[in-house]
């Protein structure tokens, strides 16, 4: 296990798996999970001559669950510190839903120069609450149930949202029950303070000006048919703020598609990688 002390004195977990002289890909994770979520990738790029990276967000995993600081920013400021530590060179950065949002952040805030591309998956940028601005958001509702869900029964309510995060729900969905009791594992080992900051920073930050600032080759990989952060207010308006992103929409995928498309997921970001 390895861990690092940030500016703040949090200390945060990451994994580093393969060589480390090769070029490093670095993997955010979503809420309210993980850098386990991010083991088949992990394995399977380094097995390919990556160098590869995870990191428990602060208030998530085995990081150290603390009070203030659950912001996008900090978030962002946590990333850089980590890539800093580890002294990488021309990043990869793959972010999935709030880890889309973290890795937007960090280029707004830290730019682009330890970094060669950029994929959101799934991700939450530009924004998802509704605004007046931005009227095909969700409404604060919407966030304010995931709020009373996680705070009234945690433990059910992260076993409840798997069937939407997974497209359980759907018409011949093959459902796993690992892949449940897996998401609930992980949301577990979190705080609840801070989970429940987090659905603030994921739902409220505002990452149009962070996106006007990627200039690195980005992939914008999302399902059409994605529950949680619904494609219109998010990857298809990404793409017009991203300077030739590239878009990538899987018909009929779910927003955990990094594990219930797994194989395919990893060729595409593979052949992205290496274009």
């Amino acid at each position: 296990m390895a861990t690092m002390k940030t500016k703040d004195g949090t200390k945060i977990f990451f994994k580093d798996w393969g060589s480390k002289d090769a070029q490093p890909i670095v993997f955010s994770h979503g809420w309210p999970l993980s850098a386990d979520v991010w083991d088949p990738q992990m394995a399977f790029f380094a097995g390919q001559g990556f160098r590869t990276i995870a990191h428990d967000r602060r208030s998530h995993g085995r990081s150290d669950q603390v009070w203030d600081n659950n912001t996008m920013d900090q978030y962002a400021d946590d990333l850089a510190e980590l890539i800093e530590t580890l002294d990488l060179h021309d990043a990869i950065l793959v972010g999935h839903s709030t880890g889309g949002g973290e890795v937007t952040r960090y280029v707004g805030r830290h730019g682009t120069k330890r970094v060669a591309k950029v994929a959101l998956i799934g991700a939450v940028p530009p924004l998802m609450l509704k605004t007046e601005a931005n009227p095909g958001g969700q409404p604060i509702e919407a966030f304010d149930a995931i709020r009373k869900g996680t705070f009234d029964n945690r433990s059910q309510f992260f076993l409840d949202v798997t069937t939407p995060f997974y497209g359980f729900n759907r018409d011949g969905a093959s459902v796993s029950e690992g892949l449940k009791l897996e998401f609930w594992r992980q949301g577990m080992m979190g705080g609840l303070k801070g989970q429940l900051d987090s659905i603030r920073a994921f739902s409220e930050s505002d990452f149009h000006e962070d996106l006007a600032k990627l200039d690195r080759p980005t992939l914008v990989l999302h399902g059409d048919d994605d529950q949680i952060v619904p494609i219109g207010a998010s990857a298809l308006e990404t793409v017009k703020i991203v300077k030739d992103a590239v878009l990538m929409i899987y018909k009929g995928a779910d927003h955990g598609l990094t594990q219930t498309h797994q194989d395919r997921f990893n060729a595409d970001l593979l052949d992205f990688i290496r274009e």
